[in-house]
């Protein structure tokens, strides 16, 4: 899976599960290409999300809400995943 083909399921499924007004997802990856347990197959991704429905939730249920929609690609495609939500 390259990058950008993960970055537009990652968009897909959120925009389909959760009403948001806009999504941004940056690839941070680079960031950790010297740490001992960096997987060239896996990415760090971080989530800037405009969403009512998620803000009117505790962080942590919007948090799992999303873990939970983007469970296959964190298990395969995802080492960390950092969530902004406005």
């Amino acid at each position: 899976m390259n990058i950008n083909d993960l970055i537009l399921i990652v968009k897909k499924k959120i925009n389909e599960s959760i009403s948001i007004e806009n999504i941004d997802i940056e690839d941070k990856t680079f960031l950790h290409k010297s740490h001992k347990t960096h997987d060239e197959k896996k990415f760090h991704l971080k989530l800037i999300i405009k969403s009512s429905e998620l803000k009117k939730m505790q962080k942590i249920q919007s948090t799992r809400k999303i873990y939970a929609i983007l469970k296959e690609e964190l298990d395969l495609y995802i080492h960390s995943i950092q969530i902004l939500i406005h």
